[in-house]
């Protein structure tokens, strides 16, 4: 780490015996370690706070990605849910959009010579027929007849 050197840790320890005295280099290593032991604990610390802010960064971003896939694969369901969940509250406006014009066929005529159309009054539309029993033969419809008048 330092790059030292065994020819320099044996001048260092000649030097700390002529200056410190054989008496009190026990006392000196022992300080010494001591000080080198609360560095190592203070820079273990730093980095595991280092540590521990990367990984709550990298947390974060993947409970944002986690949350925003749940929020896109919840919102088509939340959607049909709430078009389920909506009364079916029958109000004049709405019974409105049960009827459709049905023209007479007076009016067809006008229509098909050119002639403007007159106010056609609002009929109720037909209601298709429930779909036959899984037991029962299909039903026949009757053939629609040519009236009077028709063209063909």
């Amino acid at each position: 780490m330092f790059d030292i050197g065994w020819s320099e840790l044996l001048l260092v320890a000649i030097l700390a015996i002529v200056f410190v005295g054989p008496k009190d280099l026990p006392r000196l290593m022992r300080t010494i370690g001591v000080y080198v032991g609360k560095a190592r604990r203070m820079m273990a610390e730093f980095q595991q706070a280092f540590e521990d802010l990367a990984r709550d960064s990298e947390l974060d971003d993947l409970r944002r990605e986690i949350s925003e896939l749940k929020r896109q694969t919840q919102m088509p369901l939340t959607n049909i849910r709430n078009t389920i969940e909506k009364p079916a509250t029958a109000t004049p406006a709405s019974t409105e959009s049960f009827l459709q014009p049905v023209p007479s066929p007076e009016e067809i005529e006008r229509l098909e010579e050119g002639a403007p159309a007159a106010p056609v009054q609002l009929q109720p539309a037909p209601v298709p027929d429930a779909p036959p029993a899984p037991d029962a033969p299909p039903a026949v419809e009757p053939q629609a007849q040519p009236g009077p008048g028709a063209r063909s």
